[in-house]
């Protein structure tokens, strides 16, 4: 739920208070009035600095003082003092404990100086104090989204939006909740009525989530559009184009990802949705160019590395970029099996390319590295299998695809593989199983096409994950 600043109540200062606390030779009661007026003003015209130097003039003889601590809270909260605010607001809460407003505010430091527990106490008290009042319900409910506890908050939000109906944010926030709680038709109910009040791409955004989630994917294609046209963010245009990509609309998705790169040149994620929409398609060679891109933004990024040793097997044009890519990779994550895997399938790749076979011996030491790391990944396994196949070693390939196998028996084409390295090795019987098995899972489709695309929707829904919050 996106979390926005709310206003602090700036609290008149009664003339008669300080009348009562001064002795005849000090200031008087109307200059220290005076000096509070002007930092009320300071204060709302967000001159925070001249605020404090005033209030702390008028502090010695107002140590009693529920406004003054409070205002004087507020203004080192704006300065982004916590350390000063939070004791100013604790005294005025011990000072006026009955308000709901003052709580609020001291339930806010507290979260910021990450005191959450504490805060929650002050948010819960002044809903307490206020059990109808707008802002008590709307900031404990946002206080409880914050702590993961979605459905408690959704009561809190109803109470908010009963109180003020035409709240953009707090009806913002319940449709969010409702989605989030699985209620599709409340969440598009509300969301659509804010949208109606206030058009923005945030709100049409949710819409595409909560249409999505109902599986109206032509619906949720379109509000995900008007959304981006509405505010072409990173956020919004990554979710355009996402959505066309995971319902295979690839020539659109292309041409959003070409848009949006083009936009926020600086943007990893932008890059892969682009090459991955163009691997879909079918154009290799551009495809390498874009996760190159993704790679060298963010270059520990594993994601862009698991598409981009893709590409690379369709396209092995431009070897030295791709292998310089994977050796940095490797280089970033020395502890990591697939950084050693990737880089021992593309220097694989190369060589093939060029007709070489001089570098099998650092391929098969990466592959063994990556093994030796991570035992429980059958890709390194089946590639080790190719390489002592292809070099007619089948007693060792043997075992490396029986391995993978046994890791995950949906390999369509290790089983295949399998088979033919028992032919060599006169195991005709075994051979004619893993065959079988080989064009059973031909037939129900679990090939790699389908690993593919899963592969792209955990992409996507990980980083629609990262950015639904919208803070």
């Amino acid at each position: 739920m996106s979390k926005r600043p709310r206003q602090w109540m700036t609290p008149l200062l009664l003339l008669g208070f300080f009348a009562s606390l001064l002795p005849a030779e000090e200031p008087t009661a109307q200059d220290l009035d005076r000096i509070y007026q002007t930092a009320a003003a300071d204060y709302d015209a967000g001159r925070y600095a001249h605020a404090a130097d005033e209030l702390e003039r008028v502090l010695p003889y107002a140590t009693r003082s529920y406004e003054v601590h409070e205002l004087l809270g507020m203004v080192y909260a704006s300065l982004a003092e916590n350390a000063k605010a939070e004791p100013e607001l604790k005294l005025a809460v011990q000072l006026n404990p009955s308000s709901a407003t003052t709580r609020i505010n001291f339930g806010t430091i507290l979260l910021h100086s990450g005191k959450a527990s504490l805060a929650g106490e002050q948010f819960r008290k002044a809903q307490q104090l206020e059990p109808r009042d707008y802002d008590a319900n709307h900031n404990l409910a946002e206080f409880l989204v914050g702590t993961g506890k979605v459905a408690e908050a959704r009561p809190f939000l109803l109470t908010a939006q009963e109180a003020r109906p035409d709240s953009y944010d707090n009806g913002y926030d319940l449709a969010m909740a409702d989605f989030q709680l699985g209620q599709l038709e409340e969440a598009r109910r509300t969301a659509t009525a804010i949208a109606q009040k206030q058009n923005t791409g945030e709100v049409h955004n949710l819409l595409a989530e909560i249409d999505e989630k109902g599986g109206k994917f032509v619906d949720a294609a379109n509000e995900y559009e008007t959304a981006a046209h509405l505010d072409p963010s990173e956020d919004n245009l990554f979710d355009w184009g996402s959505e066309m990509l995971l319902h295979r609309t690839y020539e659109p998705a292309i041409a959003i990802f070409q848009e949006a790169t083009a936009k926020y040149p600086k943007s990893p994620r932008l890059f892969i949705g682009y090459g991955l929409a163009l691997y879909s398609r079918g154009k290799y060679d551009d495809a390498v160019q874009a996760l190159l891109k993704a790679a060298d933004l963010n270059p520990s990024d594993a994601r862009a590395y698991v598409f981009l040793s893709k590409a690379y097997d369709s396209s092995p044009k431009q070897a030295d970029e791709v292998i310089q890519a994977f050796r940095r990779f490797a280089e970033l994550r020395p502890s990591d099996a697939r950084a050693e895997y990737y880089l021992a399938i593309c220097l694989w790749k190369g060589n093939r390319a060029e007709g070489s076979t001089h570098d099998l011996q650092a391929v098969e030491s990466l592959l063994q590295k990556s093994i030796a790391l991570d035992g429980a990944i059958p890709e390194p396994h089946v590639q080790l299998g190719d390489l002592y196949s292809g070099q007619h070693e089948y007693e060792k390939a043997i075992p490396e695809y029986a391995r993978a196998l046994a890791l995950n028996p949906n390999l369509s084409d290790a089983h295949y593989r399998l088979g033919t390295d028992y032919v060599h090795v006169g195991k005709k019987d075994e051979a004619q199983q893993e065959f079988a098995i080989y064009q059973k899972l031909r037939a129900e489709h679990l090939a790699e096409v389908d690993r593919e695309r899963a592969e792209v929707q955990q992409f996507v829904y990980s980083e629609k994950g990262n950015g639904a919050a919208r803070q």
